[in-house]
């Protein structure tokens, strides 16, 4: 039997992939791309018709469901979270029942905050100019630093869950921010990854793995002067997306004008293009995770952001979490290099 060569071998043979930056394993199995499939479909999204909906609580001053009416913004607009998950005045108290470290609960406060992009109702980041999104990036950057200047702060989520399945309760284009007392499982799990990186190779993590991306250019999507957007080479979502700045930089508030820029051209291209791989709005859950604001110093830390879509093979089928990937491992069919070659496809249409 002629050997395989390392890339016909990853195409086609069952095999795991490190994540670094978490320090896990995934399951790649790409035999497994051409299963049938008689489970759940999913309805296809059709986009927002209007540009103002009388009935959304989101749209400029309607009244919202807990009584509050929103303001008659004209641009990127936040308010107060009416059904927080997080609140200011939460006692930091610690219970550990019975003193064996099994029954143990902490308070945890914080403060949760809705970002509306735009008045319109229609205008989701995919459809807005970049100037529209930078001025999204400058909201999140004021977020940023406000939310982290609090003491009791020690992290700022700033994220997106675009579709119904995601779980967005509401269809007019909007984010949130989540700060935290805490420092949230993801954010320290990357943390401890990035840290353990440079002590071993003097480096950042994030660094090396762009430029190592960027020269093989396989699994690169998209790149501008300031910001490259890859399928990781770990990724455990389908179409999962990576956006990494090309300068070492913690937080946005470390960003140039120029980066912003970038970052908000970015943001336009990566969403613009989903919607292009199976015509219709794709679902997602992105997040930017800029490095902790608990007062300590992260060199190691690399800004970056994460998209994480359903969709698996069409509008209408989504890769579910379950089996294996709940009590085993995280699991995919299509690989890295073929969900990115797809991307890159979609990109070119018009």
């Amino acid at each position: 039997m002629k050997p395989l060569t390392q890339s016909v071998w990853l195409a086609k043979s069952p095999h795991r992939r490190f994540n670094p930056l978490k320090q896990e394993w995934v399951l790649v199995s790409p035999n497994r791309t051409q299963r049938p499939w008689q489970g759940q479909t999913e309805t296809t999204a059709a986009p927002a018709a209007l540009q103002y909906d009388p009935t959304c609580y989101l749209c400029p001053g309607n009244e919202r469901a807990g009584g509050v009416r929103t303001d008659v913004y004209t641009s990127t607009y936040v308010f107060e979270n009416d059904y927080a998950a997080l609140k200011p005045d939460v006692p930091d108290l610690k219970v550990d029942e019975g003193g064996k470290g099994l029954l143990v609960a902490e308070g945890e406060s914080g403060v949760c905050r809705v970002i509306c992009f735009s008045p319109r109702h229609d205008l989701t980041l995919a459809k807005m100019s970049v100037p529209e999104i930078r001025t999204v990036v400058d909201v999140w950057t004021e977020q940023s630093l406000e939310l982290g200047a609090n003491p009791d702060i020690r992290y700022v989520q700033i994220f997106e869950n675009r579709g119904a399945m995601m779980g967005a309760s509401n269809p007019h284009p909007h984010g949130q921010v989540w700060a935290s007392r805490s420092i949230p499982n993801e954010v320290v799990a990357e943390q401890k990854g990035q840290a353990a990186y440079l002590a071993e190779h003097g480096g950042c993590l994030l660094c090396a793995y762009r430029e190592m991306e960027m020269g093989l250019g396989e699994r690169v999507v998209a790149a501008n002067a300031h910001f490259v957007a890859v399928v990781p080479y770990w990724a455990v979502w389908p179409f999962e997306v990576l956006v990494l700045p090309v300068r070492h930089v913690a937080d946005l508030a470390e960003m140039t004008d120029a980066e912003r820029d970038g970052l908000a051209a970015m943001l336009q291209t990566v969403t613009s293009t989903y919607d292009k791989v199976f015509d219709t709005p794709f679902p997602y859950s992105m997040g930017l995770h800029p490095a902790p604001c608990d007062g300590e110093k992260h060199p190691a830390w690399h800004f970056h952001a994460h998209f994480y879509p359903p969709l698996l093979r069409s509008a209408t089928i989504r890769k579910f979490m379950v089996g294996f990937e709940l009590l085993g491992g995280p699991q995919r069919d299509i690989t890295p290099e073929t969900a990115a070659e797809m991307l890159r496809m979609a990109s070119m249409k018009s």
